[in-house]
């Protein structure tokens, strides 16, 4: 603490003994602050080369000049808002101070703009000497005016949709601040960029333009709606498509599988004929062959026994014949009605009857 109080009492003692120098010298102190820069005026030769000099004197210092045959300007190099709007709150003016003028359609229009700005610290001097002694009058004796202008003549060109497009405003903007810095940059002044703010049409036409949006936003939306149901009956169009391509492989694999059974039951039946076939074939062989075996002597010997044992126990009765001699009998011929009856066995016919008895032929 008493270091503290020792320091600032040779603080004091030093601006005594410099406001002392200064009294008695006859010199002026001048201060910037930190987003100042000062400029010098010499007034006479005595103390150097006469009129505004070139250097710049940079900002946070102080500096002593002498009084009376100097003169001292200070600038605020700090970035600068020109606010031109229609809020009587807001801006550099008490009344409505918006950019008004005419859109290439004709229709009248009032916009809000800001200009940001700053001094160029390396043209001070220029701007002293051509401009104004500060910087609130470099803005209203250059930017305000330069701004107001440039800023009307890009807007014209727009039409009134175009206001409604934020894309075509920026655009515009950044060309009003590239013709404005072209003006403006030789001055000493830097243009850092042009803000369009809120837009204003006559009442009437406003409803119109709003209106007019509301439709086209409403079309467009019909469209997206449209586009959407377009979609989505493609979607279900090919989902029933693929429904449709899955029943008919289903169906073509439940007939690949019929005409399989199918073909599998043929071939099984056929086999099952062929068999048969061939079963009938060796059958009827089997007859033959045995029809053949009882054509022989075998054969009727077979057969006359067959026929012994079927007239085994029966009774044979000889009825007298109505020949020429009364009383003759009928005599029957064993080995011939044997002969028939084996030939209709072996040809299915029916059983032949047996013929009379030959007179006086008896066995």
């Amino acid at each position: 603490m008493r270091n503290q109080l020792q320091s600032m009492a040779t603080r004091m003692l030093a601006l005594v003994a410099a406001a002392s120098t200064l009294a008695l010298t006859g010199c002026t102190m001048h201060s910037t602050d930190s987003t100042e820069v000062g400029v010098l005026t010499r007034k006479l030769a005595l103390f150097g080369k006469p009129g505004i000099q070139s250097e710049s004197y940079a900002p946070g210092a102080t500096y002593f000049f002498p009084a009376f045959v100097t003169d001292w300007a200070v600038y605020n190099v700090a970035l600068q808002n020109l606010e031109m709007v229609a809020d009587k709150k807001r801006g550099d003016r008490a009344d409505r101070d918006d950019i008004e003028f005419k859109t290439h359609d004709g229709n009248d229009i009032a916009v809000d703009v800001t200009v940001s700005w700053r001094v160029d610290t390396a043209k001070v001097s220029w701007i002293l000497e051509h401009v104004g002694e500060s910087t609130p009058e470099v803005k209203e004796n250059l930017v305000r005016p330069a701004a107001r202008s440039i800023v009307r003549d890009v807007l014209n060109t727009m039409t009134s949709e175009e206001f409604y497009v934020a894309d075509k405003k920026f655009l515009k903007a950044e060309e009003a601040r590239t013709r404005l810095a072209a003006v403006l940059e030789p001055e000493g002044v830097i243009v850092e960029r042009i803000i369009l703010g809120e837009h204003r049409f006559h009442p009437e036409y406003e409803k119109v333009i709003h209106d007019k949006k509301i439709a086209e936003q409403t079309a467009e939306q019909m469209v997206s709606m449209g586009n959407a149901a377009e979609q989505e009956s493609h979607r279900n169009l090919e989902t029933a498509r693929g429904e449709v391509a899955q029943k008919i492989a289903k169906a073509q694999g439940a007939l690949d599988q019929a005409k399989l059974s199918a073909d599998a039951d043929f071939y099984k039946a056929q086999r099952e004929a062929e068999a048969i076939l061939a079963e009938k074939r060796a059958h009827a062989k089997g007859v033959e062959k045995q029809n053949q075996a009882l054509a022989g002597a075998g054969g009727h010997a077979m057969v006359k026994l067959r026929v012994a044992e079927a007239l085994t126990g029966k009774r044979i009765l000889f009825i007298p014949g109505g020949g020429k001699g009364a009383g003759a009998l009928q005599t029957l011929n064993l080995n011939d009605l044997l002969s028939r009856y084996a030939y209709a066995s072996a040809s299915g016919a029916t059983a032949p009857s047996a013929p009379a008895a030959a007179p006086g032929d008896s066995k």
